[in-house]
Parts: C-alpha cells; sequence; structure tokens
C-alpha cells in the first residue's frame, strides 16, 4: 500500500475526537486507508442493503452490535444514525469511537453539521499526490518561492503520460488503462451518486455539463454562458456546479480581493481535481496527444492547482488558494495564503522559461511592494533553479 500523507492527521484525530470522518470522491482510498489504519476495528459499509436496512429501521439495534471502535463505510447512507451516534458518544466520551468515510461531501456534511457538530473532525482524502505516488513528501505550502529542492525522485513517466493517466488509486494499484477505467468511474460518478443528490431526469444533459466544464478549465466560470451553451437554466448550471464541487471532481479558486466579500462575489476559475478525468472528458486518448492538445496548458494548470489542494487537504487544512487579475488583464495565475504572507505562482506547461513567464510575478512583487518577495514558477520542465529571486520548479518537484 503507498503511504498516505493524511494517515497521521485520521490517527491524531481519532486520539482528540469521539468521531472522526473521511471524505472524498469515490475510489480516492478512503477505505483502503481506514481499514489499514484501524485493523482491529469492525467494518460495517453501509453500501450493503442489509446492513443500510438494519441501519435504518433499528438504529439503536445497529449501534449495539458495536462495543468499541467501529468503522462505517459510507456512512451517508444511513443519515439517520448521527443522532443516535450523537447520543451514544456524549454518553461515553470516548476518543475515536467512529469512523465515519463516505463520498458524498454534501449529504455527509448535512448530517454532521445536523447532530455531530463539535464531536467530528472531518478531513478529506483525495487521489494520490505525485509526492505520494513517487514516495517522497510534499513540499510545505509555505515553503514555495523559498526553497529549491535537492534533485528529489522523478517518475518513470513523461509529463504528458503522467497527466494522462491522473491520480486515482485503482489505476496505479492494479495497472488498468486509464480511459477503459475513468469511463466506468463517470458512468459510475453520474448514474449513482449524482442521483443521490439531485432529482435529475436527463442524465445526457448532465454528462454534457460535465464536459463543457471540461473545455472551460483554467478559464473564468462564466455560469451564463455554461448553462446557455448545454440548455439549462443559470440556477440548474448553479446546482449542478455545487455538486461536482462538493464530490471533489471540481475546484473553484476564488480571486483574491483585499476585500473579503469581493472574494466570495466574483467569478472563480473552474479546475478539475483529477487531470486523467479532465483528459477523458476532453477526448485525448493518450499521453501523446495531449502534449500537442491545444488543452495542454489547461491541463497542467489543473495538475498545479490540484497537487497545492491536495497539500493542503493532507495537513488538515482548508485550501488558501486564489487567483489574482486586474482590471489591465495583468494576472497571476496561483496565490497561495500562508502564515507568512501571499505567495504568488505562475504557472507555464513549456518545457523551456522564457524571460516574460516572469512579468506577472515581477509586476505582482512590485505593487505589493515586495520586490524580493518569495515567489515561484512551475513549469513542464526538469531542472528547478532560481532566476530573478524567484524558484522556478520543475514540474515533478512540487
Amino acid at each position: 500500500m503507498i503511504r498516505r500523507d493524511l494517515a497521521k492527521r485520521v490517527l491524531a484525530a481519532a486520539g482528540k475526537y469521539p468521531v472522526v470522518t473521511v471524505t472524498g470522491p469515490r475510489q480516492s482510498g478512503k477505505t483502503t486507508l481506514v481499514r489499514a489504519l484501524f485493523r482491529d476495528c469492525p467494518y460495517v459499509s453501509l453500501e450493503s442493503p442489509d446492513e443500510s436496512a438494519f441501519a435504518l429501521e433499528d438504529p439503536r439495534g445497529f449501534l449495539a452490535r458495536f462495543k468499541g471502535r467501529v468503522i462505517l463505510d459510507e456512512a451517508q447512507k444511513a443519515p439517520e444514525l448521527f443522532s443516535y451516534i450523537q447520543g451514544l458518544v456524549d454518553e461515553e466520551g470516548r476518543p475515536g469511537r467512529f469512523i465515519l468515510s463516505g463520498s458524498h461531501n454534501f449529504l455527509l456534511i448535512k448530517g454532521i453539521s445536523q447532530s455531530l457538530a463539535g464531536r467530528c473532525a472531518i478531513l478529506h482524502l483525495l487521489p494520490f499526490s505525485l509526492p505520494e505516488l513517487l514516495g517522497r513528501p510534499g513540499m510545505p505550502p509555505e515553503r514555495l518561492g523559498r526553497d529549491i529542492p535537492a534533485s528529489p525522485p522523478r517518475p518513470g513517466r513523461s509529463l504528458a503520460e503522467c497527466l494522462f493517466t491522473g491520480f486515482f488509486p485503482r489505476i496505479h494499484d492494479k495497472h488498468l488503462p486509464p480511459r477503459e477505467w475513468l469511463a466506468n468511474y463517470l458512468q459510475t460518478y453520474v448514474e449513482r451518486d449524482v442521483r443521490s443528490v439531485l432529482n435529475i431526469g436527463d442524465l445526457e444533459s448532465f454528462g454534457r455539463f460535465v464536459r463543457l466544464c471540461a473545455g472551460r478549465s483554467g478559464q473564468l466560470l462564466n455560469m451564463a454562458s455554461l448553462a446557455s451553451d448545454c440548455g439549462i437554466s443559470h440556477m440548474t448550471a448553479k446546482r449542478w456546479i455545487s455538486v461536482l464541487e462538493a464530490g471533489f471532481i471540481v475546484f473553484l479558486l476564488r480571486p483574491y480581493h483585499r476585500n473579503f466579500g469581493k472574494r466570495l462575489i466574483k467569478a472563480p476559475k473552474l479546475y478539475f481535481i483529477d487531470t486523467g478525468l479532465l483528459s477523458h472528458l476532453l477526448g485525448i486518448r493518450d499521453g501523446a496527444e495531449l502534449a500537442s492538445h491545444a488543452s495542454r496548458g489547461a491541463v497542467f494548470e489543473s495538475f498545479v492547482v490540484s497537487e497545492l489542494v491536495k497539500a493542503h487537504y493532507n495537513r488538515g487544512e482548508r485550501p488558501a488558494l486564489y487567483f489574482w487579475r486586474d482590471s489591465n488583464g495583468r494576472e497571476v495565475d496561483i496565490l497561495v495564503e500562508t502564515g507568512k504572507g501571499l505567495v504568488p505562482i505562475e504557472v507555464k506547461s513549456g518545457q523551456t522559461v522564457a524571460s516574460d513567464f516572469l512579468k506577472g510575478l515581477e509586476y505582482w512583487r512590485g505593487i505589493r511592494g515586495k520586490p524580493e518577495g518569495p515567489s515561484a514558477l512551475v513549469y513542464g520542465g526538469d531542472t528547478s533553479f532560481k532566476r530573478n529571486g524567484v524558484a522556478v520548479y520543475a514540474w515533478h518537484t512540487i
């Protein structure tokens, strides 16, 4: 089993909170992780019809079977259990009494917020990060723009092959063809997960909506245009985007403004969490095609954003990531908010660093009054170095 960076956070939470919840997209490795960490605990999957029926019809009797710690997988299938779990943990006061996992972040968090607020630690497990696959520690977000790693291990695949394959554990564990597995994954996600959250009569329309989103990856999210192209209402598009975000299929990168309220009302940028799924939705057939595809830059940018999102979640933190753009079109691809301030990051898929790659970073540092402040460029090449005070990172080092 490949070591997961979130493991130590899960164990630490189980020593403090009576309930620990691990959520994330389907097939991200949640069940494998919790069963490996708590080997001696009973495990119950509420996707089993017998178990879910028992939990729904007789929640007290269902829970009475377990005198110690228990793992309840796909816990959102029986939301009625949460109130009874609350009563047990309030009575017993034992840390780590219930380990919950689930794929429906929206449904799971709703149940927890209603019954287990203050009693539950919530952690998010996404597909593998590149450092996890390479068996090395990831770079802490607060060190970005400051440190240059010393020759970290390189993947056995090219950049294009890594992005095309994506990072879902089962593809790597079983050495499965990405296109075939991702096609089945998408069908399962739409037919099972989406239907349980939304009352969608026409699944074909939702599938078309997801593909239209893929074509807009890395762009400002224009909800009206997206709705019009898909033939749905603006409110429906907004609701469907919320489901994709809650299911960890997409990530919305908010604009940075000094005024916090503006960050919430201005249009975000849309990114996909997994580049393999994004490539599949774009109709890309292999790594060689991706290497010369018109969307190569957008897929690479999704990869960098996704790796930063994973780095935060694996530390038990909410991603503090933004982008910046002014009225004249000057832009910084990513801003990472750390305890030491904001770190601007530019993303370029090219293998050669051109001088104009650094212009946005230099302008940002100038208007912030920190011309020597930490900043970073992530590019598609293989060498990391410093240039004009900017930390330049090879794609496999972040």
